[in-house]
Parts: structure tokens; sequence; C-alpha cells
């Protein structure tokens, strides 16, 4: 009996520890509330992890970002905890109200950097906590599927029942160079479908297999392009950076170049008819306790979106 007594002690002392991190959003800042070291709140956390079968945190450079079983084991236990609490300390009054924990966004870091990160501007400003995370959408969605994100923008659409997916808004790609480079190549010809105007410019593109301007060929000019690519940078805004000095074409979307394009310091190649879009879309779990801050992000994306 005195063992299982032990036992239910000790489950408290963890789920105390557990909400201090949680609203801390940090192991030190929880361990101070809690008068304990961080690693007796490393183990305490260790423990609790291990009889829920989940993970609780995931580690940040600053910090820590909780998962969907964190948020769902807050949702659960921190009014009975404070209540409880109140109770303990001879205090008639609820302690400090639970807050809201970052909302943990993930996407592509042009995109990102260019249109999403300043339409969400005015939510940081309100009060709003964000952590981003940049990445291909393939393993960002599996971080969303395993509660370590809350939201992603996708620039595929996801799959499986877990996952809901809202279109975001379409990217339009556009074949460019810098003025000097278009004044080397025939655009009639290129124009008139003959790629071949290109075959003495460099090559500039993100990645190695060429997904972007593959898929521009193959829309735009019927044909699989043959090309080794004379740069590749892993980051659109540094290949946008290298069309702009006049180091060869690419394709990107138009969104990253439209202030070029009006500017001046780059100019569309082509001008087709029936330009290669992609559409992107903002992904979700699906199930979980309501976030109103996780949902603020989601509408002011979407809305933002409608006029990328």
């Amino acid at each position: 009996m005195g063992h299982r007594e032990s036992n239910s002690s000790m489950d408290l002392v963890h789920l105390r520890t557990f909400l201090a991190v949680y609203r801390a959003g940090s192991l030190t800042a929880g361990a101070a509330q809690v008068g304990l070291s961080q690693p007796t709140v490393t183990t305490q956390l260790q423990a609790l992890e291990r009889h829920l079968g989940r993970p609780l945190f995931e580690r940040l450079p600053r910090g820590v970002a909780p998962t969907a079983a964190a948020l769902d084991l807050a949702a659960r236990v921190a009014d009975p905890l404070d209540d409880l609490e109140a109770v303990i300390g001879g205090s008639s009054t609820r302690s400090t109200p639970l807050p809201e924990p970052p909302v943990l966004l993930g996407g592509p870091a042009e995109l990102l950097a260019t249109q999403a990160l300043p339409a969400l501007a005015p939510l940081v400003a309100d009060g709003i906590r964000l952590t981003v995370t940049t990445g291909l959408t393939d393993d960002l969605l599996t971080d969303l599927r395993a509660g370590k994100l809350d939201l992603v923008i996708a620039t595929t659409r996801p799959r499986g029942r877990s996952v809901l997916a809202e279109p975001l808004a379409d990217e339009e790609f556009v074949l460019i160079a810098a003025p000097e480079v278009a004044e080397r190549i025939d655009l009639d010809r290129l124009q008139a479908g003959d790629f071949t105007a290109l075959d003495q410019i460099p090559l500039i593109s993100y990645a190695a297999d060429l997904p972007i301007v593959r898929r521009y060929w193959r829309h735009v000019f019927g044909a699989r392009l043959e090309a080794r690519p004379a740069l590749i940078v892993a980051d659109l805004r540094a290949v946008l950076a290298a069309v702009v000095a006049g180091a060869g074409y690419s394709v990107l979307p138009r969104y990253l170049c439209t202030r070029d394009l009006v500017a001046g310091t780059a100019v569309m190649l082509t001008d087709p008819a029936d330009p290669p879009i992609n559409t992107g879309f903002l992904a979700r779990r699906v199930g979980g306790p309501v976030r109103p801050h996780v949902e603020r992000v989601r509408t002011r994306l979407l809305t933002a979106a409608e006029i990328w």
C-alpha cells in the first residue's frame, strides 16, 4: 500500500515539473520555478515520457517546444494542478493562466522569408509567439505528423488521413536572366520554342537534378532538358542573386523575382500563354485540442496568400 502511495506522489511531482517547463518554454526556467536542478527536471520528464510512451518536448537552440502529446497533457492537467496548488498554498485564486505555447510553423525558407513571415508580423506584435523551421516538404510533413510542428506550408499535396491540407497559393515559374545576359540570347528563337538558343549560357539551379528547370522545359518546350548546371546553390534567393549578377539563367517562382523584374535587374526570356504553376498547401494535423494562436496563424496565412 505504501509503495502505491509513493508512486502516486511521484506522478504528481512529475506533472508539476512538466507544467512548469511547458509554461516557461525552457528546462532551466522551469527548474527554477519548481526549485529543482536541471538534471533532476530532465530525469523527471524522461520518467513521465516513459510512462506516456511519447516525447513531450523537442529541444530548440533556445528552450524547448511542446509536442502534440505535451499540448494534450497540459490541457488535461493544468486546471486540476492549479486548483490543487491554490488549496495547498492557501489561496482562493488560481495561479497565472496557462499561456499559449509558440506556434510551430514549417515551410520552404524562401517563401517563409519573403511572404509568410512579413504577413505574420502583426500577429507577433500582438503577442503570438512563433518558432519557424525551414526544410523540404517531406521532412516537414513527417515532423507535423509526429507533433513536432503545428502548421506546414507544403509545396506538394500531403497524403494520408492524419493531415488536413488546404490550397494556399499558386506559384508561377518564370525563365529569367540579367539584361546583359539576355542580350546574348536569340530571344525570337527561344520564344519560338528553340531552347538551343540557351546552349552557350550558364544554367543556375538550386539542385543537381534540376527539378524546377526540368518541369519548365517539359511544360513550355515539351522536351527533356539535357544540361549540366554551372552553379548549384540550395537556396532560391541565392540563385536569384547569381542571376541578377549576370552569372547565367534560371527558372524561379515569380513571387521571388517580381521586384527585380519590375526594377529591370532581371528580365523574362519567354512569356508563355500557359506558364507552369505549382500549388502550395497549408497543412495541419487532424484532431487534437483547438489552439487559438494556431488558428489565428492559419487564418492569417490563408488570407495573405490571396494576394501573393
